[in-house]
């Protein structure tokens, strides 16, 4: 067996590895990097001769791991993809909403090779994706010698660990993973008898948790603080991305609620949430969901979606706004939305999930309440936060001792670190190498080929 690096960069984005063994040829994801543009935002697809996969497998529909598979699919005509069918129905909206960034993007950039697809390719291609249920044994493009089974990964609906058997050798990747029980989603469920190699996520691995941590005390923590915002006269802005985020935190309100820990107030959304909900909505039966059956647009008490059209919500106070991105990117309702936010001691910001230390949202975390930031890349001029700031502990990627927990209990003769800042692999290759002596620890460089 042997495992290509096709990620360009050694930190998360644009993830995507080759897979071969036995004559077969399998890629895993094949994403975009949030910092670059063009075709640096690319994996390495020059390093694959045209039309020469029988696989691509889809972990899940975040665009880091999905964004680019138009582009790899131009290439690979014969290339059975494969994916979880959550995966598609999400995957394909987040690609449409991609193009409409990306034609944004050709000209605020002057980026002449965007969009790197059109409106029309993403459906055509995602007729051509192929669907497989967790827990079902399927043969990529109809190869015997390889074989390829889902795992239910915890990280968003529809996400899945794969393992791979071939030629006498098992190779498990677990793709974005939680280990715990989220508001929407339940916790992964991998397989833990041994495989020879373990291609393992590291996202958190710089990020030690507080050992006393559990998620209903940070729940709690999140209602004491909309609480006392409201009993202020104040308006709450949390910050989350389009598709996962902004259900947790609707239905995690939505508990608060009917618990009476939080009096019911409007709740707003918009823009591409509305979207991604309704496909939530569709599937509320979902295996491995929460809430089972509840259809968050019809029946969340006090919701209010963005009209149409509409670049904003107007802001009024005793409000919770649940507004995309999460990071608070330029031309984002979120990141619009801002100025109204941040101009009062009366209102607060809670971040509940990953904020790039670059990005607006990472650029507030860092200054705090009484700082000043530069939101916009077109001006200098600098803005005050006078509102709370605050930040919640709500990932929906494994903490690294869990992590490594599953590692050991693997008991892999390669481990493979991927998808996270230098730091983060640094800290599980020293970890591993002191409970694993007898493993191969790698940290795999871009475009690295490494043979198992």
């Amino acid at each position: 067996m042997r495992f290509h690096n096709l990620s360009p960069q050694p930190d998360i984005g644009a993830n995507s590895y080759l897979v071969e063994g036995e004559g077969v040829r399998i890629v895993l994801d094949s994403g975009t990097h949030p910092k670059h543009t063009g075709w640096e935002t690319l994996p390495l697809l020059d390093h694959l001769e045209s039309d020469c996969l029988d696989g691509i497998l889809v972990s899940h529909p975040h665009l880091d791991h999905l964004g680019s598979l138009p582009v790899l699919m131009r290439s690979q005509p014969s290339a059975e993809v494969v994916t979880t069918r959550l995966t598609r129905e999400y995957g394909t909206a987040l690609l449409h909403n991609s193009v409409n960034v990306m034609k944004a993007q050709a000209e605020e950039l002057d980026e002449p090779l965007y969009p790197l697809y059109t409106h029309s390719e993403v459906d055509m291609i995602a007729r051509r994706w192929n669907l497989r249920d967790v827990g079902n044994r399927f043969f990529p493009g109809d190869q015997s010698k390889l074989s390829a089974e889902f795992f239910h990964a915890g990280h968003v609906l529809g996400a899945a660990g794969i393992r791979i058997e071939v030629g006498g050798k098992k190779l498990f990747f677990t793709g974005d993973v939680h280990f715990e029980d989220q508001t929407l989603v339940k916790a992964a469920e991998f397989p833990r008898d041994p495989v020879d190699t373990l291609v393992m996520e590291t996202t958190r691995g710089a990020s030690p948790r507080d050992p006393s941590y559990t998620r209903e005390a940070e729940k709690e923590r999140f209602a004491k603080a909309i609480t006392e915002t409201l009993a202020r006269g104040g308006s709450v802005m949390v910050p989350v991305f389009a598709f996962g985020k902004t259900q947790e935190v609707l239905l995690m309100l939505r508990e608060l609620f009917d618990e009476g820990r939080l009096p019911i107030v409007p709740v707003h959304i918009g823009g591409l949430s509305t979207k991604i909900t309704e496909i939530t909505d569709r599937f509320s039966n979902a295996a491995h969901r929460r809430h089972v059956g509840y259809n968050i647009l019809n029946d969340f008490p006090s919701l209010k979606r963005l009209a149409k059209g509409r670049r904003e919500p107007d802001y009024q106070p005793g409000a919770i706004y649940a507004l995309s991105s999460g990071m608070m990117t330029e031309h984002t309702v979120s990141h619009r939305f801002a100025h109204r936010i941040l101009a009062s001691e009366q209102n607060s910001l809670l971040f509940v999930g990953y904020a790039d230390p670059d990005s607006p949202g990472g650029l507030i975390l860092t200054a705090g309440q009484g700082g000043r930031v530069v939101l916009s890349s077109k001006s200098e001029k600098e803005t005050e936060i006078r509102c709370q700031v605050e930040r919640f502990d709500f990932s929906g990627h494994a903490p690294r001792e869990q992590l490594v927990d599953y590692a050991v209990a693997c008991r892999p003769g390669n481990i493979l670190l991927v998808h996270g800042d230098p730091a983060a692999k640094q800290w599980f290759q020293g970890e591993l190498a002191r409970l694993l002596p007898d493993s191969r620890i790698l940290i795999p460089t871009s475009g690295e080929v490494i043979d198992l």
